[in-house]
């Protein structure tokens, strides 16, 4: 008997919910929170089995440690905003309930990726008796898998990792974002950042790109770009000399983008207007498209995964391993993008392994630091089937 309580019902949540309801032998109880009722109601609704709901403000520790200590969950799946992920561990220290989410904590008013505020919470999280699993989406969550997985069974030594997300869909709007559209702008205008021979360089924002031919698709165009998964592998892959990550980019999204910015519809300071403070880029994420509305249209296919170079038995290896996700076929399962999916996926994978027993152990941790196996072994079972190719 397992409950678990997931905080968000954006496009990640209704896949976490509804995968974690195709699993009943592990999920036997289910409770969907947000701030947003409807959204909740909504995938309520799609569900054959019967799920519970609850409204609930992710900001407020207290009114979830209430909510917490009535559900009685034996796992928090925290996919609301990563401004929340300290207020939901706090909750769950005060409850002594297990924490997982799928992106590490972002303050407000800075866009800054670091682990280091979730990472403090270790020793508390010990005394506590209790465990926190940061990262299990797809990039940060399957990519350090695929790393761990390279490391464990192909390499004696892993000297760089290329990790490199390609989406070729086309979801027939003009301009929207895959995921919450604040998030998912402050991501991609922030500086460009990999790691090389023990220290971190910096690169004006997608100033470094270079074409590659992902299969299943083909040719594109990807940029260099700062992610949160490369602080905790350089961390946890020793002798790692360079570290990078990649992501593509059409050229209609990059125009659209370079407009906002121009104007300052990016910005994520208060700006005075008619006598109230807005912040541009929360104003602009509400004219955007809601991501979970994407799924109905959206063709063509995502591919994610890691290049990897390195040693075994003193003979030099390259290694690609990657999964190929196609949108339409998502919205034909569990109307979703591709986008969704390839998070929530592993999000339900994710707090299997911590539920089965099988990743357990008081602390916080990185998907990368638990046995890859048994995780890899899933990936294909529920949608996320998985290839690699030795060059």
């Amino acid at each position: 008997m397992s409950s678990v309580l997931i905080i968000g019902a954006g496009g990640v949540g209704g896949v976490v919910a509804h995968k974690c309801a195709q699993v009943p032998e592990v999920f036997t109880d289910i409770m969907l929170a947000s701030r947003t009722i409807g959204k909740c109601q909504a995938i309520q609704n799609q569900i054959a089995r019967p799920i519970e709901i609850a409204q609930v403000d992710a900001d407020n520790t207290p009114e979830l440690v209430r909510l917490i200590q009535g559900v009685k969950p034996d796992l928090v799946i925290n996919v609301a905003l990563p401004y929340q992920d300290l207020t939901i561990m706090d909750a769950c220290l005060e409850t002594g309930v297990d924490y997982m989410d799928t992106a590490n904590y972002e303050p407000r008013d800075e866009a800054k990726f670091c682990y280091k505020w979730q990472w403090d919470y270790h020793q508390r999280f010990v005394d506590k008796g209790i465990m926190a699993l940061l990262g299990s989406g797809f990039d940060p969550g399957v990519t350090n898998v695929f790393c761990a997985y390279a490391k464990k069974h192909h390499f004696d030594e892993i000297h760089t990792v290329d990790i490199m997300d390609c989406n070729a869909g086309d979801h027939g709007r003009p301009f929207a974002t895959n995921f919450n559209p604040e998030i998912n702008i402050r991501e991609v205008t922030a500086k460009g950042k990999y790691y090389e021979n023990g220290q971190w360089v910096e690169t004006d924002p997608l100033s470094v790109h270079k074409t590659f031919d992902f299969p299943g698709i083909g040719p594109k165009e990807m940029y260099l770009m700062y992610h949160e998964e490369m602080e905790s592998l350089v961390k946890n892959i020793p002798g790692i000399r360079q570290m990078r990550f990649w992501m593509t980019f059409g050229q209609e999204y990059l125009t659209h983008l370079r407009v906002l910015q121009n104007v300052g519809m990016t910005r994520i300071d208060p700006v005075r207007f008619q006598g109230v403070d807005i912040v541009p880029l929360q104003f602009l994420k509400a004219l955007l498209p809601e991501p979970s509305s994407l799924g109905e249209n959206y063709q063509g296919k995502t591919n994610i995964g890691c290049m990897i170079e390195g040693l075994k038995d003193g003979k030099p290896v390259r290694y690609y391993v990657y999964n190929i996700c196609d949108h339409a076929a998502c919205y034909r399962e569990i109307r979703a993008q591709a986008i969704s999916y390839t998070t929530g996926v592993p999000a339900m994978i994710g707090a299997m392994m911590i539920l089965t027993g099988t990743w357990k152990k008081p602390g916080v941790y990185n998907v990368e630091e638990f046995d890859p196996d048994p995780f890899m072994n899933k990936l294909g079972v529920y949608g996320l089937p998985w290839i690699e190719t030795f060059f």
